[in-house]
């Protein structure tokens, strides 16, 4: 085989043969081991056309797979006529070269695949940065001659200024391309993620931000279009958003969150991708709340919420409240199984994006969160603080009224973030006859805040 036709790596339209060994203590759907590859691969635009599997105690150092199997393999690809096989597992660039000798076509691993989706979806400057970026970590070890493509040496000879004279491969020069790409890409998305950094930061300051995460094609895309003003791509394909869309989620009387949509994470996710997506991913880091979207029709989904649940402590996004939604139960074919998960997460909320059922209890959830547990306090505004009072009949329910001289005592259910709103904008209350910090203190137990008081639909707002 050519070089020139490994260098070619395009899965779309490429009739194609999956591989999936399976090694001890791997983890690996007991009905359909080749389901999610296969997704993966009809996502990428491939055609499959043959499947092979294979159990090994440990991978063969040269072809990861036994002798046996490698020539089952290239009968296989003659008799489908495939032009590409696509492995389940991570190769070594020696196990790829040697594969495709012995094969005859093209040998992609999972990682490159996964890479090629992404490169295929990528739509923003930012995400365009970070897939090229992982595209050239995963590939830099892979290097055989096939970075020409990158730039051209001062006077189009293969040596010149900067280099270590004629004796210099044609492979260092290349690693050395590579490695000034890198460098430049990496300036640009720290750039970038500097900035977004900032605006993250400030948007907390202001809002209350929640990040909707899951497995790929759990639902989240459907979901934050159902409950936000829309906008963001959603399709029964995996990966169909890369990039993040925040937009403005309405709680009711005057109270809204700003909801985040951002990339679906993936079994085995290759590093060199959670590296350069890092910059995506900070809208999760950063966000005040996280909704695990887990798509309860799948037969795998525990094993997705786990990798969900894993990937999210990798990335340091620890310190924020988590909470399940069940998304899909309309899809559930026994009602017994939602049982099941209520059993195993029993704060969870069942929903169905495509239906709008429990759409209104995730928001009240969310809402009592946001509000940071509600409590019913008595508050004395100088009426010369019109517009804390206008806040408080808008964002609080009010409970009862007692105007004096210069001020009006409110009985009010209102949660301790609405209160820290209203001292934001130096409105001078007290609560339950003390100063307010001293009551802030004392009602909210910064150390061991109590959990919400549920608060039903028709009692929330006056």
């Amino acid at each position: 085989m050519s070089q020139m036709t490994r260098e070619q790596v395009q899965v779309a339209a490429e009739r194609s043969v999956l591989v999936h060994v399976q090694l001890p203590g791997a983890w690996v759907d007991p009905t359909e081991p080749f389901r999610e590859l296969r997704a993966l691969a009809e996502t990428a635009g491939a055609i499959v056309v043959g499947e092979l599997e294979q159990k090994r105690k440990k991978p063969k150092g040269r072809t990861y797979l036994g002798r046996g199997k490698v020539e089952e393999l290239g009968a296989l690809v003659k008799l489908t006529e495939a032009t590409l096989v696509i492995f389940d597992n991570d190769l070594s660039p020696a196990q790829i070269r040697s594969l495709e000798e012995v094969v005859g076509c093209k040998i992609i691993d999972r990682s490159e695949l996964i890479l090629d989706i992404f490169a295929n979806r990528a739509t923003t400057h930012a995400a365009k940065l970070q897939v090229e970026i992982a595209q050239l970590e995963y590939t830099y070890p892979r290097l055989r001659a096939m970075w020409d493509h990158l730039g051209q040496i001062v006077g189009g000879a293969p040596v010149g200024i900067g280099t270590r004279g004629p004796g210099e491969q044609q492979l260092e020069i290349d690693r050395r391309l590579a490695q000034n790409r890198l460098r430049q890409l990496r300036r640009e998305l720290s750039d970038i993620q500097a900035r977004r950094t900032r605006e993250v930061e400030q948007r907390n300051l202001e809002h209350f931000t929640v990040g909707l995460v899951g497995y790929t094609n759990a639902g989240k895309s459907t979901l934050f279009n159902r409950l936000t003003a829309g906008g963001a791509f959603a399709h029964r394909k995996l990966f169909a958003t890369l990039s993040t869309r925040i937009e403005r989620w309405e709680l009711g009387g005057g109270n809204a969150a700003l909801l985040s949509d951002t990339v679906g994470f993936i079994r085995n996710l290759p590093h060199h991708l959670v590296a350069s997506f890092r910059s995506t991913l900070e809208e999760t880091v950063w966000a005040q709340l996280l909704l695990i979207v887990v798509d309860a029709a799948d037969q795998n989904a525990e094993m997705q919420c786990e990798t969900v649940t894993r990937t999210l402590d990798e990335i340091g996004a620890t310190t924020q409240p988590r909470l399940v939604v069940i998304n899909k139960i309309d899809a559930l074919e026994r009602p017994e199984d939602l049982l099941i998960w209520l059993n195993r997460h029993p704060d969870s909320i069942p929903t169905s994006a495509t239906s709008g059922d429990g759409l209104d209890e995730l928001g009240e959830r969310v809402f009592e969160i946001m509000v940071g547990g509600i409590r019913e306090v008595t508050l004395r505004v100088p009426l010369r603080e019109s517009r804390a009072v206008a806040m408080l009949e808008q964002r609080a329910t009010v409970l009862d009224r007692t105007y004096g001289g210069d001020h009006v005592d409110m009985r009010v259910r209102i949660g301790r973030r609405q209160i820290d709103q209203i001292l934001a904008r130096g409105a001078a209350l007290s609560i339950d006859g003390r100063p307010a910090q001293e009551s802030l203190a004392r009602i909210w137990n910064e150390g061991d805040e109590p959990s919400p008081t549920r608060v039903p639909p028709h009692d929330r707002w006056p």
